[in-house]
């Protein structure tokens, strides 16, 4: 089994920074399935395995059926709304999650944008592309990657963060998010996978008395539904009608609205409840097969585990080429070409996958030239 700790590097700087003039946009937009192709087993996409349930999927077709008509979100909002005890003008439909970044970076001046990382990497990116400055706090590797809300600095208008966070799968205590908030500063938390971890310990979708928070919710993850592009985000009202305001007239097709309306009802709520319970299992399964040598980094609590593998590059080519694909670490930043984020999978899946590492791992030696 590998060991379970933090990793023995030196500590992260946890003093913000501006991102350098010559880091690309492009990492920034280096995502999991960049790392598919024919043939591969797929643990880079932390995406539910396969396709959606069958009774989402007959909500889905007779969502197509009626899609001559154009989409009404009335309905959908009340229904998420309902669903986390908000007002339906404090929740924002979205073509995917990742939309509301980019609403943020269209309708926000900010004088001074922090990103938390090592985190999702599109908020940064859309900040960025839209011509805001962006400081990072970058995380202490030997604390597990846990948020010390005193990093963030106080003159920050806009604090962006995910909980738990993609890529280290932390989970941040609600308190430590909820201390980041205060008037005249927008806090946007990524809870895209927030209904991975059973009961949402730490959520902060129902907290509407806290000034400039927007929690941004995905069904992509629990529900296998990346390629219908379908999230909101929960805020006061008049910043979700900021927001909004940057949106196309229909941004949100009529199967999302329908696969909110099903997802959000108590019957859904308690499959998806009972999904994260079992992927506690799962992930149990995959942690005990892992070899000597890999190092789990801090607690995982998602749908995905950090690792830490020497020769991390190298082997993550070996891995490719026996058929499998692991995202990459070295896009997100403060992580490095040794960090490798795996999906957790079925026992079976988990258990295979563990022992191709190892083979590799016993396999790669170190250069000649750099011993």
């Amino acid at each position: 089994m590998s060991e379970r700790a933090s990793e023995p590097m030196g500590r992260a700087d946890f003093g913000p920074r501006p991102a350098r003039a010559g880091e690309e946009l492009g990492s920034l937009h280096h995502h999991g399935d960049d790392e598919l192709g024919p043939g591969l087993v797929d643990l880079a996409v932390n995406v539910r395995a396969g396709a959606p349930p069958a009774w989402l999927r007959a909500v889905l077709h007779d969502a197509i059926d009626d899609s001559a008509a154009y989409p009404d979100a009335r309905t959908a909002r009340a229904a998420v709304a309902a669903a986390h005890g908000r007002r339906p003008d404090g929740v924002l439909l979205t073509a995917g999650a990742a939309e509301t970044f980019v609403l943020v970076a269209r309708a926000l001046t900010p004088r001074r944008a922090v990103v938390v990382h090592p985190s999702f990497t599109e908020p940064e990116a859309a900040l960025r592309a839209a011509g805001h400055r962006v400081d990072r706090v970058l995380l202490h590797a030997g604390d597990g990657y846990r948020l010390d809300p005193t990093a963030v600095p106080e003159d920050a208008d806009l604090v962006v963060l995910g909980n738990p966070t993609n890529p280290t799968s932390v989970l941040h205590p609600a308190a430590d998010l909820a201390a980041l908030a205060r008037p005249g500063r927008v806090l946007v938390v990524d809870e895209a996978f927030a209904d991975t971890v059973p009961g949402e310990p730490e959520s902060l979708a129902a907290r509407a008395d806290l000034p400039g928070l927007l929690v941004v919710r995905s069904l992509t993850k629990t529900w296998g539904l990346a390629g219908l592009r379908v999230g909101y985000a929960l805020g006061p009202a008049d910043l979700v009608a900021r927001l909004a305001a940057q949106q196309p007239h229909w941004p949100v097709s009529a199967p999302a609205l329908a696969a909110l309306r099903a997802c959000t009802t108590a019957e859904a709520r308690a499959e998806a409840e009972d999904a994260a319970v079992r992927l506690g299992t799962e992930r149990a399964a995959l942690l005990d097969a892992l070899p000597k040598g890999v190092t789990v980094v801090g607690e995982p609590r998602s749908s995905f585990v950090l690792l830490r593998v020497p020769h991390g590059e190298r082997v993550r080519a070996a891995l490719r080429e026996r058929g499998w694909a692991a995202r990459r670490g070295d896009t997100f930043p403060g992580l490095s070409a040794d960090h490798l984020r795996v999906a957790v999978r079925d026992p079976e899946t988990s258990r295979a996958f563990a022992a191709a590492l190892a083979e590799i791992i016993s396999s790669v030696r170190v250069p000649e030239e750099i011993r």
